[in-house]
């Protein structure tokens, strides 16, 4: 498995492994547009040619919010989200950010234990945030040192 830079030519996969995981998913547009958006940084875990996961993030200001991670269901309970979240936050802090937040619906336990493995805190709630079915969001945050 190899984590790098999410290109373009990562789009379409990246779209159908969004359908696979969320209830309403990116469109391959969405996407691109953020691969390609100065703010954003996203990666892929490359397994030969196949995307079996990714993520993404926009920074400004030193701050980043996570936008999206999903692992294909084919290669769960690999350790391949840490691995992800893990790169970004070094990458991230690479590039000068000390701060990443993300929203996770309130039900998803597995994503939430992982978060609070590499030391994210919830700091808030939003509540619909989510659609299709309508749930609160969890605020997470981790702060690091640059």
């Amino acid at each position: 498995m190899e984590i790098i830079n999410m290109t373009l030519d990562h789009a379409p996969q990246v779209a159908e492994l969004e359908t696979l995981c969320f209830s309403d998913p990116w469109s391959v547009n969405a996407i691109s547009s953020e691969v390609t958006n100065p703010l954003s940084y996203w990666l892929v875990a490359m397994d030969g040619d196949r995307v079996a996961g990714y993520i993404g993030s926009q920074s400004v200001l030193g701050e980043a919010d996570m936008m999206n991670l999903a692992v294909s269901p084919d290669y769960r309970r690999q350790g391949i989200g840490q691995k992800l979240v893990e790169r970004l936050i070094g990458d991230l802090k690479a590039r000068g950010t000390h701060i990443l937040v993300l929203e996770v619906r309130a039900s998803n336990e597995s994503a939430i234990a992982l978060y609070q493995k590499l030391g994210f805190t919830q700091v808030g709630r939003r509540p619909n945030y989510y659609f299709k079915p309508r749930e609160d969001a969890l605020i997470l945050r981790k702060e690091w040192s640059l």
